[in-house]
């Protein structure tokens, strides 16, 4: 009887792990910074980013030509949209400005400067070749300073035949163009 318990896990194990086709995974690169925005704050907590729940899904949504939203559970995206669009406005804004800035949650000692939150109402590949987000962004500020908010909406064309890919870096460029809207309109 003990023999066959390893055997057991052994085989249960090994069809789990051959149990079927894995998703296919696309990571967003982040784009090539040239210019910098000066902004009126050392340091600025990315706090919070809201997707709507099908751009928050890990499978990637693609509107077809009725408007319909269409996914495929075998095409994901490589990291939790939320966390990844926070990272990269973070990473982009950083890149942009000089300054210190980091998601939530907050990794140093001293409070941020400023906190920033975005919420998107809309984020997806269209069937037009463009990839669409808009929304709402929200800077807060501690220490008495003019807090300030605006709206986006924005589109970045893409190849549709170049697939998940072009996808991708689609949705990485419309992320930084929304962190140089932040950058100039909301932390300055």
């Amino acid at each position: 009887m003990k023999l066959r318990t390893p055997a057991i896990v052994a085989a249960t194990l090994l069809t789990a792990a051959c149990g079927g086709p894995s998703a296919d995974l696309y990571p967003v690169a982040p784009p090539q910074v040239s210019d910098s925005i000066r902004i009126s704050f050392r340091t600025v907590e990315v706090r919070e980013v809201s997707l709507p729940a099908y751009a928050a899904a890990d499978e990637i949504a693609v509107e077809d030509e009725d408007g319909k939203l269409v996914t495929d559970a075998n095409i994901r995206w490589a990291d939790s949209p939320e966390r990844s669009v926070a990272l990269e406005i973070a990473r982009n804004l950083a890149r942009l400005s000089g300054a210190r800035v980091a998601s939530e949650p907050w990794p140093f000692e001293e409070l941020p400067d400023a906190r920033l939150e975005v919420r998107f109402e809309s984020l997806v590949a269209g069937a037009d070749g463009n990839f669409r987000g808009s929304g709402q962004y929200f800077v807060g500020v501690p220490d008495g300073r003019r807090e300030r908010s605006g709206l986006f909406q924005l589109a970045v064309p893409y190849d549709p035949e170049g697939g998940m890919p072009a996808l991708a870096r689609a949705r990485g460029q419309l992320v930084l163009d929304l962190s140089r809207i932040i950058a100039r309109e909301g932390l300055r």
